[in-house]
């Protein structure tokens, strides 16, 4: 999905790369999506998504979920917190994705069941909030305290940290928005009432600090608040919250944004989305004009360069949860923790904002296309048809997923799966606040799914009736007309298709398209008077095509119209892997053996355009055999089928697959297994590994310090500190014999102390003259310290390494933190 191109330093170079005018003013036209309550999904992939999802939310228990507020609230707990991430710092988080969960499912199925629920836990954190007597509400582990710090100033702040507390904002962001959601999707008057409460402390809060200390609060992640706050505005006509909204809104990403450039590399990537949600909305309720080239236009340069240079091509973005470099997708064939899912569930809420506001059908129809993209290939195949949710979705061959089971994974990406699959009938339809030319209203069809809608208002219902996609077709009836009949449909003519190849037809007549209706990228206009019973079929011919792999074209992705296409891979005999994952920190990871990148098969072909070689599998739908085009490590054919990948569960499988000519097929298998070698032998001796400066590996390994700070250097993030910082690695079954660090040459003369389980092992002075000595003169270069084997351990194995500066110098930069087995090597 993304398309090569270098890496720029310069907003004019950025905004040709992304098609954009530098600091457009556009005019737009709003297309606000139909309300979830109006849209009923019918039989198909995503009903039955939806399906697994509503049984997974009700398996769930609320007293459970609910004991983070209790306790912070001084209420007694009738049964404790749930464990995992709800029970190490981030408590709380995820009451409020089930807040939103449950009244967007309750507005997409209309189930009482579903209603009752979020009646009743509403009606339990309203007790919460009145227990505290000030409006406040969360789970925050002694919350009051930390914004009674944050009320006098004080503010000490990290990536992922204020005042030693796990991102306290992006967790309170999760109960705004289930507050706010519960009123929007249910009309629920106390979700309204409590929800103007906890923004009314929250502004007697942030409204007395300075811009510049909101701006050091924001240098950790703090999900969409402003976002939040511009919604607050919105209910209440309160002006005070969209000031506050744009005070809250990151300048560090919107500045950049605003030029327009991209200076996203390295950064959190799931952080960086939910601003932008928010820039959008704060858009919304400006003034037009200005706020467009303000909030609109930074919001849409952000989609598209994301979009368009650092996607791949099931629509999901980052590796290890941070944007690589524009220049070097090598990650994602190498790493296991490929696109997060958040990530992509967040993308889809901005695109949804862009739709609204597109200034033609042509954009309209690139924001429709990337949803329906990212839907099906990443959303849909995040969640295990028997429920489950995924984290990491790899992109390296021959890898697989994990997913979370009922009360054990409390990860950030169950709250939003949770959210994702209720729903599924938010973008399939919009309307058009313009009337059309005879000032009629206009329907427009965004996404291909059978589903249903009542537009009440409109006195309009039709049902859509579809396998896609399984069939490559969708047919629109007309249940109940206007009251006048005359109304216009937009039908999205998605770009996957063949120019030329839609059809579409009325009650059993050819609709004549103009030349530009058939242009793929757009949508085709039927305005007409309507009755009931009036059908519309539209044929969508899907083609096979290749995708490559953006600065990796030699891997490419196999597509079948809009869906990806995948391999059920079986490399390693008699294997059982664990597919669900457990309650344990890092659970979320698949940690199986990695297969190296040379056992991949093949595609080998004389012609780089063999999409249509591959042959439909009789009795099998959107399955095709590749057939003698596959070849395995040793030559010989691997007649693999590839099938959609959202129907690709607990197993391995291959997405992209290198590519080569006969000539080239042997040269590069050998080729491939020497780039890994080395680095496959060290993952083979690693018992754990931190990488220094990323959110999730650091809170994952009980990351603590003072004095500290992150940065990016070469596309590689470091971590220091001018006191101390320290990590917690896991090693239960005590193997690990040699502590091996990464450092910088640039960080010469830099003194400190390495201590191991409270016990000094080492003192350091940075020298880069030991870089050239060890790393042939690379700047980053490692440096390994042998744990002899009667150093003090606790019961359960942990290695807790802590870095101390030296009386005025510093603490690192270390670049790479791992425990290994085996001995060091001899220097």
């Amino acid at each position: 999905m993304a398309q090569t191109g270098a890496s720029t330093e310069s907003a004019a170079a950025d905004a040709a790369a992304t098609g954009l005018r530098h600091n457009a003013t556009r005019a737009t036209s709003t297309a606000s999506r139909m309300p979830l309550s109006q849209v009923r999904l019918l039989d198909g992939p995503l009903k039955a998504a939806q399906d697994a999802d509503q049984r997974y939310l009700m398996a769930l228990d609320p007293d459970r979920l609910l004991a983070p507020f209790r306790r912070e609230a001084g209420l007694p707990q009738p049964k404790p917190s749930y464990g995992n991430w709800e029970s190490s710092g981030l408590d709380g988080h995820m009451g409020g994705h089930y807040l939103s969960a449950l009244a967007m499912m309750t507005a997409s199925t209309g189930d009482e069941r579903v209603h009752r629920r979020l009646v009743e836990v509403l009606r339990e954190l309203r007790r919460c909030q009145l227990a505290h007597g000030d409006g406040y509400l969360g789970g925050i582990p002694d919350g009051k305290a930390a914004w009674r710090e944050v009320a006098r100033g004080e503010l000490k702040v990290d990536s992922f940290s204020v005042n030693g507390r796990w991102v306290p904002w992006y967790n309170l962001h999760k109960t705004f928005a289930g507050l706010r959601d519960a009123w929007q999707l249910t009309q629920e008057a106390l979700a309204r009432e409590m929800l103007i409460d906890l923004g009314a402390w929250a502004l007697g809060l942030l409204e007395p600090l300075s811009d510049a200390q909101l701006q050091e609060l924001m240098r950790a992640e703090h999900g969409g608040m402003n976002e939040v706050f511009a919604d607050i505005a919105a209910m209440s006509g309160g002006a005070r919250y969209l000031r506050l909204a744009e005070r809250f809104s990151h300048r560090a990403i919107l500045d950049p944004l605003r030029e327009p450039r991209d200076a996203l590399t390295g950064l959190h990537a799931n952080t960086q989305i939910p601003k932008v949600i928010g820039f959008a909305r704060i858009a919304e309720e400006r003034d037009p004009g200005a706020a467009d080239k303000d909030w609109l236009a930074p919001a849409r340069f952000f989609w598209t360069t994301v979009r368009e240079r650092r996607s791949v091509a099931i629509g999901g973005n980052s590796v290890r949860e941070h944007f690589h470099p524009l220049t070097d997708f090598q990650p994602m064939l190498e790493e296991v923790d490929g696109p997060e899912t958040c990530n992509t569930y967040n993308m889809l809420k901005l695109t949804e904002l862009l739709h609204a506001h597109a200034v033609d059908d042509e954009e309209r129809a690139r924001y429709a296309d990337y949803y329906e993209r990212a839907l099906f290939n990443h959303v849909l195949a995040s969640q295990h048809p028997a429920g489950g949710f995924v984290y990491f979705t790899p992109m390296r061959p021959n890898h697989y997923r994990v997913y979370s089971q009922v009360d054990l994974g409390m990860w950030c990406c169950v709250g939003s799966g949770l959210e994702s699959h209720a729903r599924h009938g938010q973008f399939i339809y919009s309307r058009d606040e313009g009337p059309d030319a005879a000032g009629a209203p206009v329907l427009l069809v965004n996404l291909f799914v059978a589903s249903s809608l009542d537009w009440r208002e409109r006195g309009l219902r039709l049902t859509q009736r579809t396998r896609f996609p399984d069939e490559a077709a969708t047919r629109i009836v007309i249940d109940e007309a206007p009251p006048k009949g005359h109304f216009t449909l937009k039908v999205r003519h998605p770009g996957w298709l063949a120019p030329g190849a839609l059809r579409v037809r009325i009650n059993g007549d050819a609709v004549p398209l103009s030349p530009a209706d058939r242009q793929p990228g757009g949508y085709v206009v039927l305005t007409r008077e309507w009755r009931a019973g009036d059908v519309v079929d539209v044929r969508l011919p899907m083609r096979t095509t290749l995708e490559p792999l953006p600065t990796r074209a030699d891997f490419l992705a196999v597509l079948h119209g809009p869906i990806v296409l995948a391999a059920r891979t079986q490399p390693i005999a008699g294997e059982r892997l664990e597919f669900r994952a457990g309650e344990a920190r890092m659970d979320h990871v698949a940690h199986g053996p990695l297969v190296p990148l040379a056992q991949t098969p093949q595609f080998v072909s004389a012609k780089a355009d063999f999409g249509g070689r591959l042959a439909p599998v009789p009795g099998r739908s959107l399955s095709f055999s590749a057939g003698a085009l596959l070849q395995g490590p040793d030559g010989a054919i691997q007649d693999l089928v590839l099938e959609p990948f959202f129907r690709v569960h607990d197993a391995r499988y291959v997405l992209y697959w290198p590519c080569s000519t006969p000539q080239e097929a042997k040269a590069r298998r050998e080729r491939l297994a020497l780039e890994e070698r080395e680095r496959l032998a060290l993952q083979g001796r690693t018992v754990d590994a931190v990488a220094p400066g990323e959110q999730q590996p650091e809170s994952d390994h009980g990351f603590a310090g003072e004095g500290i700070e992150t940065g990016l250097n070469k596309g590689r993030r470091w971590r220091h500190a001018t006191a101390w910082f320290s990590y917690r690695l896991n090693d239960p079954r005590r193997e690990g014999r040699v502590l091996r660090l990464a450092f910088s040459a640039l960080d010469d003369g830099r003194r400190f102390s390495v201590w191991v389980n409270d016990r000094r092992l080492a003192d350091l002075t940075l020298s880069a003259a030991e870089a050239t000595e060890r790393a042939a003169g690379a700047e980053i270069y490692s440096r390994d310290f042998p744990l002899p084997e009667d150093w003090p351990r606790p019961a359960d194995g942990a290695v807790r390494v802590r870095l101390v500066a030296a009386p005025g110098s510093i603490a690192g930069g270390i670049y790479d933190l791992r425990l290994l087995r085996g001995t060091a090597p001899a220097r």
